[in-house]
Protein backbone atom coordinates (compact mmCIF):
# COMPACT_ATOMS: atom_id res chain seq x y z
CA UNK A 1 0.00 0.00 0.00
CA UNK A 2 2.80 2.57 0.82
CA UNK A 3 6.27 2.59 -0.82
CA UNK A 4 8.21 3.58 2.56
CA UNK A 5 9.80 -0.01 4.31
CA UNK A 6 9.21 1.20 7.90
CA UNK A 7 11.49 -1.10 10.63
CA UNK A 8 9.31 -2.92 12.76
CA UNK A 9 11.42 -1.60 15.64
CA UNK A 10 12.24 1.34 17.13
CA UNK A 11 16.15 2.25 17.86
CA UNK A 12 17.03 2.26 21.95
CA UNK A 13 20.46 2.50 21.72
CA UNK A 14 22.92 3.78 19.23
CA UNK A 15 26.38 3.18 18.49
CA UNK A 16 28.77 5.83 16.58
CA UNK A 17 29.95 5.03 12.97
CA UNK A 18 33.32 6.65 12.42
CA UNK A 19 33.29 8.63 9.40
CA UNK A 20 36.61 8.23 7.47
CA UNK A 21 37.56 9.95 4.24
CA UNK A 22 38.72 8.25 1.14
CA UNK A 23 42.70 9.05 1.46
CA UNK A 24 42.56 7.21 4.80
CA UNK A 25 40.34 3.75 3.39
CA UNK A 26 43.01 3.69 0.29
CA UNK A 27 46.04 3.47 3.21
CA UNK A 28 43.65 1.13 5.81
CA UNK A 29 43.05 -1.76 3.15
CA UNK A 30 47.03 -1.48 1.94
CA UNK A 31 48.23 -2.27 5.29
CA UNK A 32 45.49 -4.82 5.76
CA UNK A 33 46.58 -6.83 2.62
CA UNK A 34 43.84 -5.50 0.74
CA UNK A 35 41.63 -8.14 2.79
CA UNK A 36 38.91 -7.05 3.77
CA UNK A 37 38.88 -9.40 7.00
CA UNK A 38 41.80 -7.76 8.38
CA UNK A 39 40.64 -4.17 8.55
CA UNK A 40 40.08 -3.19 12.03
CA UNK A 41 36.11 -2.94 12.41
CA UNK A 42 35.85 0.81 13.28
CA UNK A 43 37.34 1.68 10.49
CA UNK A 44 33.99 0.41 8.24
CA UNK A 45 31.55 2.86 7.58
CA UNK A 46 28.49 0.07 6.59
CA UNK A 47 29.71 -3.54 7.59
CA UNK A 48 28.55 -6.02 4.62
CA UNK A 49 31.04 -8.70 5.42
CA UNK A 50 28.46 -11.07 6.96
CA UNK A 51 25.25 -11.15 8.66
CA UNK A 52 26.28 -13.85 11.02
CA UNK A 53 26.22 -12.81 14.36
CA UNK A 54 26.58 -8.97 14.02
CA UNK A 55 22.23 -8.44 13.96
CA UNK A 56 20.72 -6.25 17.16
CA UNK A 57 19.48 -8.42 19.70
CA UNK A 58 15.84 -7.23 20.99
CA UNK A 59 14.84 -6.05 24.42
CA UNK A 60 12.93 -9.26 24.81
CA UNK A 61 16.37 -10.89 24.12
CA UNK A 62 18.46 -8.99 26.97
CA UNK A 63 15.94 -9.42 29.24
CA UNK A 64 16.26 -13.05 29.19
CA UNK A 65 19.68 -12.74 29.40
CA UNK A 66 19.60 -11.81 32.45
CA UNK A 67 17.52 -14.88 33.99
CA UNK A 68 21.03 -17.09 32.47
CA UNK A 69 22.00 -20.09 34.81
CA UNK A 70 25.89 -20.66 34.49
CA UNK A 71 25.45 -24.10 36.36
CA UNK A 72 27.60 -26.75 34.46
CA UNK A 73 25.46 -28.99 34.50
CA UNK A 74 21.29 -29.24 33.72
CA UNK A 75 21.09 -25.45 33.69
CA UNK A 76 17.18 -24.39 33.52
CA UNK A 77 18.30 -22.01 30.30
CA UNK A 78 19.29 -25.19 28.39
CA UNK A 79 16.12 -26.80 28.83
CA UNK A 80 14.36 -23.51 27.61
CA UNK A 81 16.44 -23.50 24.83
CA UNK A 82 15.91 -26.96 23.65
CA UNK A 83 12.13 -26.69 24.04
CA UNK A 84 12.69 -23.92 21.65
CA UNK A 85 13.97 -26.04 18.78
CA UNK A 86 12.09 -29.02 19.74
CA UNK A 87 8.51 -26.92 19.10
CA UNK A 88 10.07 -24.79 16.31
CA UNK A 89 11.74 -27.23 14.20
CA UNK A 90 9.95 -30.83 15.43
CA UNK A 91 13.96 -32.67 16.25
CA UNK A 92 13.77 -34.37 19.72
CA UNK A 93 17.83 -34.26 20.29
CA UNK A 94 19.17 -30.75 20.54
CA UNK A 95 23.34 -30.57 20.90
CA UNK A 96 24.29 -27.20 21.55
CA UNK A 97 27.56 -25.60 20.20
CA UNK A 98 28.85 -22.50 19.93
CA UNK A 99 28.14 -21.45 16.18
CA UNK A 100 27.27 -23.58 13.44
CA UNK A 101 30.89 -24.43 12.02
CA UNK A 102 31.39 -26.36 15.48
CA UNK A 103 28.39 -28.35 14.54
CA UNK A 104 28.75 -29.05 11.22
CA UNK A 105 32.80 -30.17 12.06
CA UNK A 106 31.16 -32.67 14.86
CA UNK A 107 28.55 -34.13 12.43
CA UNK A 108 30.95 -35.03 9.79
CA UNK A 109 33.59 -35.85 12.02
CA UNK A 110 30.94 -38.40 13.31
CA UNK A 111 29.33 -39.83 9.71
CA UNK A 112 32.25 -39.47 7.98
CA UNK A 113 35.27 -40.96 6.94
CA UNK A 114 38.11 -40.41 4.14
CA UNK A 115 36.72 -41.44 0.98
CA UNK A 116 33.53 -40.63 1.24
CA UNK A 117 30.85 -38.12 -0.82
CA UNK A 118 28.67 -35.25 1.03
CA UNK A 119 26.01 -33.45 -2.05
CA UNK A 120 24.95 -30.54 -1.02
CA UNK A 121 23.25 -27.63 -3.14
CA UNK A 122 26.23 -25.91 -2.43
CA UNK A 123 28.68 -26.03 0.29
CA UNK A 124 28.78 -22.79 1.91
CA UNK A 125 33.31 -22.11 2.93
CA UNK A 126 33.16 -23.69 6.34
CA UNK A 127 30.74 -26.67 5.75
CA UNK A 128 33.13 -27.54 2.38
CA UNK A 129 36.17 -27.07 4.62
CA UNK A 130 34.61 -29.17 7.60
CA UNK A 131 33.95 -32.43 5.09
CA UNK A 132 37.67 -31.88 3.73
CA UNK A 133 38.97 -31.92 6.66
CA UNK A 134 37.15 -35.81 7.92
CA UNK A 135 38.54 -36.95 4.48
CA UNK A 136 35.75 -36.41 2.59
CA UNK A 137 34.61 -35.16 -0.33
CA UNK A 138 31.85 -31.95 -0.45
CA UNK A 139 30.18 -32.16 -4.24
CA UNK A 140 28.12 -29.23 -5.13
CA UNK A 141 24.78 -30.23 -7.01
CA UNK A 142 23.13 -26.81 -6.94
CA UNK A 143 19.94 -26.30 -9.86
CA UNK A 144 20.16 -26.03 -13.34
CA UNK A 145 18.94 -23.19 -13.30
CA UNK A 146 21.71 -21.01 -11.16
CA UNK A 147 23.51 -21.02 -13.85
CA UNK A 148 21.88 -18.12 -15.37
CA UNK A 149 22.48 -15.47 -12.83
CA UNK A 150 20.27 -12.95 -14.44
CA UNK A 151 16.79 -15.41 -14.98
CA UNK A 152 14.00 -14.35 -12.64
CA UNK A 153 13.21 -18.35 -11.70
CA UNK A 154 12.28 -18.26 -7.84
CA UNK A 155 14.21 -21.41 -6.40
CA UNK A 156 17.72 -21.02 -7.76
CA UNK A 157 18.48 -22.33 -4.53
CA UNK A 158 17.29 -25.98 -5.51
CA UNK A 159 19.31 -29.48 -5.48
CA UNK A 160 19.86 -30.93 -8.94
CA UNK A 161 17.86 -33.87 -8.05
CA UNK A 162 18.63 -36.12 -11.17
CA UNK A 163 22.22 -35.07 -10.55
CA UNK A 164 21.70 -36.44 -7.07
CA UNK A 165 20.06 -39.50 -8.43
CA UNK A 166 22.96 -40.18 -10.62
CA UNK A 167 25.62 -39.57 -7.93
CA UNK A 168 23.96 -41.87 -6.09
CA UNK A 169 23.88 -44.90 -9.03
CA UNK A 170 27.44 -44.04 -9.65
CA UNK A 171 29.45 -43.71 -6.48
CA UNK A 172 27.17 -46.31 -4.66
CA UNK A 173 25.10 -45.53 -1.18
CA UNK A 174 27.72 -46.73 0.44
CA UNK A 175 30.11 -44.27 0.11
CA UNK A 176 27.51 -41.16 0.37
CA UNK A 177 26.77 -40.89 4.49
CA UNK A 178 24.49 -38.14 4.22
CA UNK A 179 23.23 -35.81 2.20
CA UNK A 180 22.96 -31.85 3.13
CA UNK A 181 20.51 -28.76 1.73
CA UNK A 182 21.53 -25.13 2.94
CA UNK A 183 18.59 -23.16 3.20
CA UNK A 184 18.75 -20.34 1.93
CA UNK A 185 21.91 -21.47 -0.62
CA UNK A 186 24.35 -18.81 1.02
CA UNK A 187 27.19 -19.66 -1.66
CA UNK A 188 24.58 -19.99 -4.75
CA UNK A 189 23.56 -15.87 -3.97
CA UNK A 190 20.97 -16.60 -1.07
CA UNK A 191 18.39 -17.98 -3.16
CA UNK A 192 15.50 -20.11 -1.82
CA UNK A 193 14.66 -23.73 -1.91
CA UNK A 194 11.15 -25.01 -2.78
CA UNK A 195 9.29 -27.04 -0.72
CA UNK A 196 8.62 -29.04 -3.83
CA UNK A 197 12.44 -29.75 -4.22
CA UNK A 198 13.07 -30.93 -0.57
CA UNK A 199 10.39 -33.24 -1.22
CA UNK A 200 12.09 -34.88 -4.15
CA UNK A 201 15.56 -34.90 -2.66
CA UNK A 202 14.22 -36.61 0.60
CA UNK A 203 12.65 -39.04 -1.80
CA UNK A 204 15.99 -40.00 -3.72
CA UNK A 205 17.40 -40.15 0.73
CA UNK A 206 14.64 -42.45 0.94
CA UNK A 207 15.30 -44.63 -1.46
CA UNK A 208 18.74 -44.97 -1.15
CA UNK A 209 18.22 -45.21 2.85
CA UNK A 210 20.53 -42.36 3.30
CA UNK A 211 19.38 -39.53 6.08
CA UNK A 212 19.06 -35.83 4.49
CA UNK A 213 20.00 -32.88 6.48
CA UNK A 214 19.39 -29.39 6.46
CA UNK A 215 22.35 -26.71 7.37
CA UNK A 216 19.50 -24.41 8.48
CA UNK A 217 20.84 -20.72 9.21
CA UNK A 218 18.53 -19.27 7.47
CA UNK A 219 15.45 -21.47 7.35
CA UNK A 220 13.01 -18.56 8.19
CA UNK A 221 14.09 -16.31 5.43
CA UNK A 222 13.62 -19.80 3.37
CA UNK A 223 10.36 -20.33 4.38
CA UNK A 224 9.28 -16.89 4.32
CA UNK A 225 10.28 -17.33 0.36
CA UNK A 226 8.00 -20.17 0.33
CA UNK A 227 5.65 -18.09 1.73
CA UNK A 228 6.23 -15.20 -0.84
CA UNK A 229 6.54 -17.61 -4.42
CA UNK A 230 5.22 -21.13 -4.11
CA UNK A 231 1.99 -22.19 -4.70
CA UNK A 232 -0.43 -23.43 -1.99
CA UNK A 233 2.03 -21.55 0.95
CA UNK A 234 0.36 -17.67 0.74
CA UNK A 235 -2.02 -18.38 3.68
CA UNK A 236 0.42 -20.48 5.67
CA UNK A 237 2.12 -19.23 8.57
CA UNK A 238 5.94 -18.96 8.38
CA UNK A 239 6.77 -21.24 11.46
CA UNK A 240 4.31 -23.85 10.22
CA UNK A 241 6.21 -24.03 6.50
CA UNK A 242 9.49 -24.04 8.87
CA UNK A 243 8.10 -27.54 10.45
CA UNK A 244 7.29 -28.83 7.21
CA UNK A 245 10.73 -28.11 6.06
CA UNK A 246 12.27 -29.96 9.12
CA UNK A 247 9.88 -32.92 9.05
CA UNK A 248 11.32 -33.88 5.64
CA UNK A 249 14.71 -34.18 7.17
CA UNK A 250 16.90 -36.34 9.80
CA UNK A 251 18.91 -33.13 11.34
CA UNK A 252 19.77 -29.59 10.81
CA UNK A 253 22.82 -27.88 12.01
CA UNK A 254 22.08 -24.14 12.61
CA UNK A 255 24.38 -21.16 12.73
CA UNK A 256 21.69 -19.32 15.30
CA UNK A 257 23.82 -16.38 14.16
CA UNK A 258 21.51 -15.96 11.00
CA UNK A 259 17.87 -16.07 11.91
CA UNK A 260 17.96 -16.68 15.39
CA UNK A 261 19.87 -13.32 15.54
CA UNK A 262 22.27 -14.17 18.37
CA UNK A 263 25.83 -12.65 18.64
CA UNK A 264 26.75 -16.21 19.14
CA UNK A 265 25.84 -19.81 19.05
CA UNK A 266 24.13 -23.02 17.49
CA UNK A 267 23.24 -26.21 17.35
CA UNK A 268 23.38 -29.80 15.66
CA UNK A 269 19.73 -31.52 15.95
CA UNK A 270 18.90 -35.15 15.48
CA UNK A 271 15.72 -37.89 15.06
CA UNK A 272 18.91 -40.54 16.19
CA UNK A 273 19.59 -41.38 19.70
CA UNK A 274 22.82 -43.50 18.61
CA UNK A 275 24.42 -40.93 16.74
CA UNK A 276 23.18 -38.49 19.14
CA UNK A 277 25.42 -40.38 21.99
CA UNK A 278 28.73 -40.50 19.66
CA UNK A 279 28.31 -36.83 18.66
CA UNK A 280 27.29 -35.46 22.79
CA UNK A 281 30.60 -37.31 23.16
CA UNK A 282 32.64 -35.62 21.01
CA UNK A 283 30.66 -32.07 22.51
CA UNK A 284 32.32 -32.96 25.57
CA UNK A 285 35.79 -33.46 24.79
CA UNK A 286 35.88 -30.02 22.60
CA UNK A 287 33.10 -27.51 23.17
CA UNK A 288 31.84 -28.45 26.76
CA UNK A 289 29.16 -30.42 28.98
CA UNK A 290 25.79 -31.26 26.81
CA UNK A 291 23.35 -28.76 28.30
CA UNK A 292 25.86 -25.93 27.70
CA UNK A 293 27.94 -26.93 24.27
CA UNK A 294 30.43 -24.05 24.81
CA UNK A 295 27.57 -21.42 25.71
CA UNK A 296 26.96 -19.41 28.48
CA UNK A 297 23.54 -19.68 30.11
CA UNK A 298 22.96 -16.30 28.87
CA UNK A 299 23.70 -17.13 24.85
CA UNK A 300 21.11 -20.25 25.76
CA UNK A 301 18.55 -17.83 26.64
CA UNK A 302 18.99 -15.56 23.56
CA UNK A 303 18.92 -18.13 21.48
CA UNK A 304 15.39 -19.32 22.67
CA UNK A 305 14.14 -15.59 22.33
CA UNK A 306 15.56 -15.16 19.05
CA UNK A 307 13.98 -18.51 17.65
CA UNK A 308 11.13 -17.32 17.69
CA UNK A 309 11.64 -13.37 16.97
CA UNK A 310 13.61 -14.69 13.50
CA UNK A 311 9.82 -16.20 12.72
CA UNK A 312 8.02 -13.20 12.99
CA UNK A 313 5.70 -12.30 10.20
CA UNK A 314 6.55 -8.43 10.30
CA UNK A 315 10.14 -8.76 10.80
CA UNK A 316 10.45 -11.12 8.04
CA UNK A 317 8.15 -9.03 5.60
CA UNK A 318 10.38 -6.01 6.54
CA UNK A 319 13.39 -8.05 5.91
CA UNK A 320 12.88 -9.64 2.86
CA UNK A 321 11.42 -6.24 1.51
CA UNK A 322 14.46 -4.41 2.13
CA UNK A 323 16.91 -6.37 1.10
CA UNK A 324 14.65 -6.86 -2.03
CA UNK A 325 14.74 -2.74 -2.31
CA UNK A 326 18.46 -2.68 -2.46
CA UNK A 327 18.92 -5.33 -5.31
CA UNK A 328 16.01 -3.82 -7.26
CA UNK A 329 17.26 -0.80 -7.31
CA UNK A 330 21.00 -1.60 -8.18
CA UNK A 331 19.56 -3.90 -10.75
CA UNK A 332 17.32 -0.61 -12.12
CA UNK A 333 20.95 1.33 -12.20
CA UNK A 334 22.05 -1.53 -14.60
CA UNK A 335 24.62 -3.12 -11.92
CA UNK A 336 24.73 -6.49 -12.53
CA UNK A 337 23.43 -9.27 -9.64
CA UNK A 338 22.25 -12.21 -9.02
CA UNK A 339 18.17 -12.02 -9.65
CA UNK A 340 16.24 -12.16 -8.23
CA UNK A 341 17.57 -10.82 -4.74
CA UNK A 342 18.04 -13.07 -1.94
CA UNK A 343 17.00 -13.32 1.44
CA UNK A 344 19.98 -11.85 3.68
CA UNK A 345 22.29 -10.27 0.73
CA UNK A 346 22.57 -8.99 -2.36
CA UNK A 347 25.31 -11.05 -4.81
CA UNK A 348 26.71 -8.27 -7.11
CA UNK A 349 27.89 -9.88 -10.47
CA UNK A 350 31.08 -9.50 -10.13
CA UNK A 351 33.02 -11.39 -13.75
CA UNK A 352 30.04 -8.83 -15.52
CA UNK A 353 30.99 -6.17 -13.44
CA UNK A 354 34.82 -5.92 -14.47
CA UNK A 355 34.81 -7.72 -17.72
CA UNK A 356 37.91 -6.91 -17.87
CA UNK A 357 39.21 -8.76 -15.31
CA UNK A 358 39.64 -12.75 -15.96
CA UNK A 359 38.89 -14.88 -12.59
CA UNK A 360 42.27 -15.12 -11.73
CA UNK A 361 42.87 -11.83 -11.82
CA UNK A 362 40.53 -11.61 -8.50
CA UNK A 363 37.75 -9.12 -10.24
CA UNK A 364 35.62 -10.12 -6.46
CA UNK A 365 38.76 -9.11 -4.25
CA UNK A 366 38.96 -6.08 -6.51
CA UNK A 367 36.10 -5.30 -6.19
CA UNK A 368 35.75 -5.41 -2.94
CA UNK A 369 38.71 -2.92 -2.52
CA UNK A 370 37.25 -0.38 -4.65
CA UNK A 371 33.75 -0.52 -2.47
CA UNK A 372 36.10 0.05 0.83
CA UNK A 373 37.67 2.82 -0.41
CA UNK A 374 34.88 4.68 -2.14
CA UNK A 375 32.46 4.34 0.28
CA UNK A 376 34.02 2.65 3.26
CA UNK A 377 31.47 -0.20 2.57
CA UNK A 378 32.88 -3.53 3.72
CA UNK A 379 31.77 -6.78 1.76
CA UNK A 380 32.91 -10.29 0.83
CA UNK A 381 34.18 -12.23 -2.25
CA UNK A 382 32.39 -15.24 -2.68
CA UNK A 383 34.22 -16.36 -5.96
CA UNK A 384 38.16 -17.84 -6.70
CA UNK A 385 39.42 -16.64 -3.69
CA UNK A 386 36.70 -18.42 -1.23
CA UNK A 387 35.98 -21.27 -3.69
CA UNK A 388 39.10 -21.41 -6.05
CA UNK A 389 41.44 -24.67 -5.94
CA UNK A 390 45.14 -24.09 -5.83
CA UNK A 391 47.60 -27.08 -6.57
CA UNK A 392 50.43 -27.31 -3.47
CA UNK A 393 53.00 -29.43 -5.72
CA UNK A 394 52.79 -26.71 -8.60
CA UNK A 395 51.14 -23.19 -7.39
CA UNK A 396 47.86 -23.30 -10.47
CA UNK A 397 45.18 -21.90 -9.32
CA UNK A 398 41.50 -23.27 -10.50
CA UNK A 399 38.83 -20.10 -10.74
CA UNK A 400 35.55 -20.93 -8.73
CA UNK A 401 32.44 -21.73 -10.27
CA UNK A 402 31.37 -17.78 -9.99
CA UNK A 403 32.52 -14.53 -9.20
CA UNK A 404 30.05 -12.83 -7.08
CA UNK A 405 30.36 -10.14 -4.00
CA UNK A 406 28.20 -10.42 -1.06
CA UNK A 407 26.51 -7.48 0.06
CA UNK A 408 24.96 -9.26 3.42
CA UNK A 409 22.48 -7.07 5.49
CA UNK A 410 23.37 -7.35 9.09
CA UNK A 411 19.53 -8.11 10.86
CA UNK A 412 17.94 -5.16 12.61
CA UNK A 413 21.07 -2.89 12.50
CA UNK A 414 20.83 -0.57 9.73
CA UNK A 415 17.85 1.79 8.36
CA UNK A 416 16.48 2.89 5.44
CA UNK A 417 18.87 6.11 4.84
CA UNK A 418 22.04 3.17 5.56
CA UNK A 419 20.30 1.12 2.68
CA UNK A 420 20.18 4.06 0.48
CA UNK A 421 23.59 5.03 1.12
CA UNK A 422 24.87 1.71 -0.13
CA UNK A 423 23.37 1.66 -3.73
CA UNK A 424 24.71 5.30 -3.94
CA UNK A 425 28.61 3.74 -3.88
CA UNK A 426 27.91 0.94 -5.70
CA UNK A 427 26.45 3.00 -8.58
CA UNK A 428 29.63 4.97 -8.05
CA UNK A 429 31.97 2.35 -8.19
CA UNK A 430 30.11 0.33 -11.37
CA UNK A 431 30.61 4.61 -13.26
CA UNK A 432 34.54 3.88 -12.19
CA UNK A 433 34.23 -0.20 -13.15
CA UNK A 434 37.21 0.46 -16.29
CA UNK A 435 39.56 1.04 -13.31
CA UNK A 436 39.71 -1.71 -11.38
CA UNK A 437 42.84 -3.33 -10.97
CA UNK A 438 43.77 -7.14 -11.42
CA UNK A 439 44.81 -8.49 -7.82
CA UNK A 440 47.03 -11.89 -6.89
CA UNK A 441 47.77 -13.78 -4.22
CA UNK A 442 50.86 -12.77 -1.86
CA UNK A 443 50.51 -15.42 0.98
CA UNK A 444 47.41 -17.75 2.30
CA UNK A 445 46.63 -20.73 4.07
CA UNK A 446 45.63 -24.05 3.17
CA UNK A 447 41.98 -24.17 4.60
CA UNK A 448 39.87 -20.97 4.09
CA UNK A 449 42.22 -19.15 2.83
CA UNK A 450 39.63 -16.12 2.11
CA UNK A 451 40.03 -15.18 5.64
CA UNK A 452 43.48 -14.39 6.31
CA UNK A 453 45.38 -13.93 2.46
CA UNK A 454 47.11 -10.81 1.81
CA UNK A 455 46.98 -10.09 -1.75
CA UNK A 456 48.81 -7.48 -4.22
CA UNK A 457 47.66 -5.34 -6.79
CA UNK A 458 48.88 -6.05 -10.59
CA UNK A 459 49.72 -2.40 -11.91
Amino acid sequence: MFKTIIEPFRIKMIERIRMTTETERRELIAKAGYNVFRLHSDDVLIDLLTDSGTGAMSAKQWAAMMRGDESYAGSPSFYRFEAAVQELMGFPLVIPTHQGRAAERILFSTMCKPGDIVPNNTHFDTTRANVEFAGAKAVDLPCLELADLSSEFPFKGNMDVEGLKALFEKEGRERIPLVMITVTNNSGGGQPVSIANMREVAGVCRAFDRPLYLDACRIAENAYFIKLREPGYAGKLVRDIVREMCDLADGCTMSAKKDAIVNIGGFLATRNADLAQQEQNLLILTEGFPTYGGLAGRDLEAMAVGLHEGMEEDYLQYRITSTGYLGNHLHEAGVPILRPPGGHAIYLDAARFAPHLQPLALPGISLCVELYVVGGIRAVEIGTAMFGKRNVETGEEQPGPRELVRLAIPRRVYTQSHVDYIVEVVEEVFRRREHLKPFRFLEQAPFLRHFTAQYGMVE
